[in-house]
């Protein structure tokens, strides 16, 4: 397998990029190797800049649980980006969708959106120390959690 344009965009990367890479987690430290560049996605596969192509069994690290460039979410981005991008203000359609979330999840009684996963851990964290009254946390050492200090310890 040619993985010749990944290398050399990784190598372009590591000089602009502490270690060549946006999360800790594409590293590939813990694996070995060099971290594939990928350069699109359709239903379960991906494929890198040398045309390999793989089973996504990442998935984005969880929300793309429907497949990469799915017809009606590409839709969809593409109407809700035509009405603008980010307005720093709630609309209407959060209000919907955590209403969705809670009528599907039985056991759901609030939902509190977030940008990434750092953020939804830092805040599943602060609210489970605040109910609890507990100051301490268990967290598995080699494990990616955020991006926080107090969760990148050992991961």
């Amino acid at each position: 397998m040619d993985t010749t344009k990944s290398a050399q965009l990784f190598a372009a990367a590591q000089q602009v990029t502490p270690g060549g890479v946006n999360s800790p987690v594409r590293a590939f430290r813990s694996v070995g190797g060099t971290p594939r560049f990928i350069e699109r996605g359709a239903g379960p596969y991906v494929w890198d800049a040398d045309g390999n192509r793989y089973i996504d069994y990442v998935l984005s690290w969880g929300p793309l649980t429907l497949g990469h460039a799915h017809p009606a979410v590409v839709a969809a981005i593409q109407a809700a980006a035509a009405r603008g991008t980010s307005y720093g203000a709630p609309t209407a359609l959060e209000t919907e969708l955590a209403q969705l979330v809670i009528d599907l999840v039985p056991s759901v009684e609030m939902v509190r959106f977030v940008n990434s996963g750092t953020e939804a851990t830092m805040s599943a964290l602060r609210l489970a120390r605040a109910y609890t009254g507990r100051a301490k946390i268990v967290k598995f050492s080699g494990c990616y959690h955020g991006h926080a200090d107090m969760l990148l310890v050992q991961a």
